[in-house]
């Protein structure tokens, strides 16, 4: 019996020469990562277990990007605590304020992720670097803290689901509408401690921004990853990153074997998927966007660890461009990574969204979590490209918020209400 891509890279971070779905397994951590909101955490275990040295400096990353730039006082004291422990410790990746980036944007961006590492992380949305072939996941404080120590973590290998999308997207779908229908289809738990390996035509055609969309979403199906095979595209991105990306990724590249053992196939129609929107209060709430249209808002957020990269900012500049935000609406502009912000600049973008009324911000997760710079009063209502629309995501709890792709999201900006491209006027941007 073959093995699955996850099985394989588990396998080797082991030193085993196969493992199969349920095994217990210590695998070698290639890197770990963690936030201005669980770092501070992990951090006081680490001292507290005794812990004096790291595993591998060049292997942790800390990315305070959650409250920063600071937000009041405290959000300056976590940082802090991250900042005195990354210099003690000689952390070579820690991120600062100016050359941050919301760090599942960034990592990736910055080559500190190949295929076939393990990578866990103490953010949930840490999955997302599967769409590189890597098995990544989230984990707690304590966990990170204690990898950080030993460089390994202990792991149940997962069952895997193979998800296989056939034809070609519509005009305006996106790996963010594949995804939502995804989690429409199989529920908020449907992938309760899985692997969701995302395959199939429409993965094939859709880009390296689409994939990290989608695997930063397989922790709302419950998954424990998600992952996507290497492919040319894999490796025309991996080109383009620092070199330590390249040079590693030059090594084994694993793939799923033909008869591998999978817990379930699922067929998904993408010629089918329109622009999909998730209704309040969970990701799996779902609906097409056309159904929905009209229903007043009062914000828009385009941007966060799903979708604030230099694609989503084109996608939704393709919808601002020569016209002008509702005066009823708020619309946001979250960039993943100051590179982002660059090249934005450069092409264009940037110029683009704030002639249309649009406010562009530092990189920061900020509203996404209600933490700052966009959260919600009682009874507004947002469209927003993030990820979870729980209640009182993004601020008070009699608010609500809608989960969908920067086209959607821009095109409602522009109607003051849930709309889809087609509908005020807009050409997809080719």
């Amino acid at each position: 019996m073959g093995q699955t891509i996850t099985e394989k890279i588990l396998a080797r971070a082991a030193g085993k020469d196969a493992v199969r779905a349920g095994d217990i397994v210590e695998a070698r951590v290639d890197l770990a990562l963690a936030n201005d909101i669980t770092a501070p955490l992990a951090l006081a275990e680490f001292e507290k277990a005794g812990f004096t040295n790291v595993f591998d400096p060049a292997r942790i990353a800390l990315v305070p990007d959650h409250f920063t730039p600071n937000k009041d006082i405290k959000a300056a004291g976590q940082a802090k605590k991250m900042r005195e422990f990354a210099r003690a410790h000689g952390i070579v990746n820690y991120f600062e304020v100016g050359r941050v980036g919301i760090e599942h944007v960034l990592l990736p961006d910055q080559g500190l992720v190949a295929p076939g590492d393990v990578v866990i992380g103490a953010d949930s949305h840490t999955c997302t670097y599967g769409a590189v072939a890597a098995f990544s996941t989230g984990v707690g404080s304590t966990d990170f803290a204690a990898a950080m120590a030993w460089g390994r973590v202990w792991l149940r290998v997962p069952e895997s689901i193979r998800f296989v999308y056939h034809g070609r997207l519509r005009p305006f779908v996106t790996g963010k509408d594949l995804m939502l229908h995804t989690i429409g289809l199989i529920g908020v738990d449907g992938a309760l401690y899985q692997a969701m390996e995302f395959t199939g035509e429409a993965i094939e055609a859709l880009s390296m921004d689409g994939r990290f969309s989608m695997c930063n979403m397989a922790i709302e199906a419950g998954g424990k990853s998600g992952i996507v095979g290497f492919d040319q595209k894999t490796t025309q991105y991996l080109q383009s990153r620092p070199e330590g990306s390249r040079a590693r990724a030059a090594g084994e590249v694993f793939a799923s074997d033909p008869d591998a053992s999978y817990a379930r196939v699922v067929d998904v129609d993408a010629a089918a998927v329109p622009p999909t929107v998730s209704r309040p209060h969970l990701p799996s709430n779902t609906a097409p966007a056309a159904d929905l249209a009209g229903i007043a808002i009062d914000q828009v957020v385009i941007g966060s660890c799903t979708n604030g990269r230099l694609e989503d900012l084109r996608q939704a500049a393709s919808i601002l461009r020569g016209r002008t935000v509702h005066p009823g609406v708020r619309a946001i502009i979250l960039p993943g990574t100051q590179q982002v912000c660059l090249e934005a600049a450069a092409d264009g973008t940037m110029q683009t969204l704030i002639e249309a009324g649009c406010a562009f911000s530092t990189p920061t997760c900020g509203p996404c979590l209600g933490g700052h710079m966009g959260v919600l009063a009682e009874g507004e209502r947002a469209v927003a490209t993030t990820n979870r629309n729980f209640v009182g995501r993004m601020g008070h709890t009699g608010s609500e918020v809608y989960l969908a792709s920067p086209y959607v999201a821009a095109a409602s900006a522009v109607a003051g209400h849930i709309a889809t491209p087609d509908t005020v006027g807009a050409g997809e941007e080719s």
